[in-house]
């Protein structure tokens, strides 16, 4: 989580830094406002990543039930069919 919180505000600190920068704003500007993007940066990355997680481990307890539907229904079918007994 914290790794994730520091990308996001290195990343909105370079972004905002740089297009700073190439705007030829002054150097005190363009620190502050860099400052303020790795702030918002770091919030926008740690938000996603929240949601993304959240995704995840829904996704991960989805499979982990079809996978269990799907065994206990081959383990009825199973049941249900005995092998050698033959119909007449």
């Amino acid at each position: 989580m914290r790794s994730i919180f520091l990308l996001g505000g290195f990343i909105g600190f370079s972004l905002v830094a740089v297009v700073g920068l190439i705007s030829g704003r002054s150097g005190d500007r363009v620190l502050f406002d860099a400052a303020f993007g790795a702030l918002v940066g770091a919030f926008l990355f740690r938000w996603f990543w929240q949601k993304l997680l959240v995704a995840l481990t829904e996704a991960v307890k989805l499979k982990r039930a079809a996978r269990q539907a799907a065994e206990e229904a081959a383990a009825a079918a199973a049941k249900a069919a005995p092998v050698g007994v033959k119909a007449k």
